[in-house]
């Protein structure tokens, strides 16, 4: 049974298992209902304790209702019987209590939590605000800032923190359970002091205007987080019952959003890419040892996200300054974790004095089970570095390399054991960034695959299947998008207006500031190593080159596409630029032309989009959700538009093949209607299609 009732002397004990995190899914909605009239009607129960088994309170809804129609009873209807039980209920909390789970626990009459227990109401990550009376209970219980704070930034708070704002009543020395029972018969028989009857916080406009301008900078185009501010301070004016109407009329209106569906639809492909069918019963091999061949920035980063993963590292670079360097960058990482709270002194501690060694002798990765390669993105360079790794690495050692574009069957071949061989494209800065993209060569054996994936998930990274070009999937969409932009300010667009556009539209950054943060140097040595091979008619960006040949490499020269100093550590226009760029134009015989807003973002988008069609109709996706995950985890993209390929589905794709057509009239080189794109247009269907499997 989903939820029992049974009573234990005055105490009607009300248990959810809904195993594996006690959703609040129909069966428990509806169980829920039926135990707390149990409990009402049972003469010889003066108190009730509600608790769940397993490893969890309930950690929010039922993920498989997603998308389907409410059905009854609804949460709200749940949690406002619970609060007007005549008898006391305790609301026994372990694991997590999220979203709908957390307004469950607020409809009670009191909350005892565990050492441990997480609190948070996650909604606005999807789009919503809470729907089930969190926008008006939650500030009568801990007032209004923490309330807003905990509604609109979506945190989690741990227990301690909990019983100091007044959310929980006690936090228990050990089992819940216990002391929610003991507390119940404590209470018994008394009048029950619902949530609903507290006076509600004055109201603070100085407060919530402040928080609607943040927001408006910080998540420009988001509406959640606005329409939660909303909910609270609206309904703290009005009466209670009126307060939970207009939270659940809000809340409506956010599941008809597009920006709830873009949400859902990244919330679900980040769970849908690590699911390989083909893998299923392939097993990993075990990975206990880490090696990092390289300890610069990517290097260092690889390198303190293992050890904050548990694993053992060795790092080895070229000579003992370097290596002392290295040792010195990864360091400096996890001392970072420790000022932020996210790791202690004493295993800061532990993991460098007893899991970390920098050393410079190949020999020293003799035991690892995986060992990356991080050094410089050139291909004779990787070629040396895994003949040498051939001669070290004991049999059955996964060999990858972190490369951004180079070919992972030649870096395989430079070893006598191609089948060990993978690419692991960790993203910079590795420690915070969130995808890994997984790339097998030809002969890559399956369970280096299933290591590869198991890996992230262990460094708690997204992974994401690529097939081998150059720059898989996240990189060659980049290099289109990207030329786009680049074209377009050979045309007469400035780089600050390209990204302030793309900023307006929601991305976290701009294309030129990316390119002064990431430095010059790399999109430079990336154009000479494709000189070779450009097709004659490509528009190459000169005024890159220029910027690089004055040593303008961006924010580490103090200066590339914008100025950088201390008094504008992020940048600030540079109005030599004009004239760099009017000279250009003019050697190249270029008449500029002015761009509006929609027009940069509508060439930007078709080009992603364009690009991202051939990804996946080449294979080198296995799904258009694969790139959708790849752009809003590497590349900046605004998660509340659901990735590049759900935009185009929402525009639709008949749209973007128009504008396609459009820009061919102009440069006929350049733009092409990818062939899939053009299918699936032709037909009335969408990217999504191919994402649920469906026959084309």
């Amino acid at each position: 049974m989903t939820v029992s009732y049974h009573r234990e002397g005055v105490v009607g004990v009300i248990t959810i298992d809904n195993p594996p995190v006690n959703a609040t899914s129909q069966a428990v909605r509806a169980g829920l209902m039926d135990a707390v009239g149990a409990l009402s009607g049972d003469p010889d129960a003066t108190a009730g304790v509600i608790l769940c088994t397993g490893r969890t309170w309930i950690a929010g809804a039922d993920i498989s209702e997603f998308g389907k129609p409410p059905a009854r009873p609804h949460l709200p209807d749940v949690i406002a019987a619970i609060e007007a039980c005549a008898k006391p209920v305790v609301a026994a909390l372990h694991g997590t209590a999220l979203g709908g789970g957390l307004e469950v626990a607020l409809g009670a009459h009191a909350r005892i939590a565990a050492p441990g227990t997480r609190f948070g109401l996650p909604e606005v990550t999807l789009g919503l605000l809470p729907g089930a009376g969190g926008t008006q209970r939650l500030p009568r219980l801990i007032g209004l800032s923490a309330a807003l704070d905990i509604i609109t930034s979506a945190r989690r708070i741990g227990a301690d923190e909990a019983l100091e704002l007044g959310l929980v009543d006690h936090v228990a020395e050990g089992d819940p359970t216990a002391a929610a029972m003991e507390f119940a018969r404590e209470i018994a028989g008394r009048a029950p002091r619902r949530t609903a009857d507290r006076p509600p916080p004055r109201p603070d406009p100085a407060l919530t205007d402040r928080m609607r301008a943040e927001f408006a900078k910080t998540a420009p185009g988001e509406i959640a987080q606005a329409r939660a501010i909303d909910a609270v301070v609206e309904g703290l004016s009005v009466p209670f019952d009126q307060g939970i109407a207009q939270e659940r009329e809000k809340f409506i209106e956010l599941m008809a959003s597009p920006q709830r569906a873009a949400l859902i639809h990244a919330f679900f492909a980040e769970r849908a890419v690590a699911h390989l069918p083909e893998f299923d019963d392939v097993a990993p091999r075990p990975v206990e040892r880490i090696g990092v061949i390289g300890g610069g920035t990517m290097g260092a980063g690889i390198a303190a996200s293992a050890l904050l993963a548990g694993l053992d590292v060795t790092l080895v670079e070229r000579d003992a300054e370097a290596a002392g360097k290295a040792a010195s960058g990864v360091a400096k990482i996890l001392d970072s974790s420790v000022t932020r709270g996210k790791l202690s002194a004493d295993r800061r501690g532990a993991m460098l004095g007893d899991a970390f060694r920098a050393v410079c002798d190949d020999d020293a990765l003799a035991q690892a089970d995986l060992i990356i390669e991080a050094v410089f993105e050139r291909i004779e360079v990787k070629d040396e570095v895994f003949a040498r790794l051939d001669r070290v690495a004991k049999r059955g050692a996964v060999l990858a390399t972190n490369t951004s574009y180079l070919d992972v069957n030649r870096i395989a071949g430079a070893t006598r054991r191609p089948q060990d061989v993978i690419g692991l494209h960790f993203f910079s800065p590795a420690h915070v960034m969130r995808l890994l993209e997984v790339v097998p060569a030809d002969q890559t054996a399956p369970d280096v695959v299933a290591t590869g994936f198991a890996l992230a998930k262990r460094l708690r990274k997204i992974a994401v299947r690529a097939g081998v070009c150059d720059g898989f999937i996240g990189n060659r969409i980049l290099s289109h998008y990207r030329a786009a932009a680049d074209a377009m300010v050979l045309d007469g667009a400035s780089p600050c207006q390209i990204d302030r556009a793309l900023t307006d539209f929601g991305f976290a950054m701009g294309p030129y500031a990316v390119s002064d943060l990431a430095g010059l140097d790399i999109g430079y040595l990336t154009r000479q190593r494709k000189a070779a091979t450009r097709d004659p008619r490509d528009r190459v960006p000169v005024f890159a080159d220029r910027l690089y040949e004055l040593g303008r490499l961006g924010r580490k020269t103090g200066r590339g596409y914008y100025l950088y100093d201390e008094d504008s550590p992020k940048g600030r226009p540079d109005p030599d630029l004009a004239g760099l760029l009017q000279q250009v134009r003019a050697e190249l015989g270029i008449s500029p032309r002015l761009f509006d807003d929609d027009e940069i973002v509508a060439r930007y988008m078709a080009a992603m989009v364009n690009e991202g069609a051939r990804v996946v109709g080449d294979g080198i996706a296995a799904r258009p959700l694969d790139v959708d995950v790849v752009l809003l985890n590497g590349y900046g993209f605004p998660r509340w538009r659901g990735g590049p390929m759900h935009w185009a589905d929402a525009r639709g794709l008949a749209a973007v093949v128009a504008d396609i057509e459009r820009f061919a009239a102009q440069d006929d080189h350049f733009w092409h209607v990818a062939p899939l794109l053009r299918e699936l247009a032709s037909k009335n269907r969408r990217f999504a299609d191919l994402n649920q499997g469906k026959p084309s």
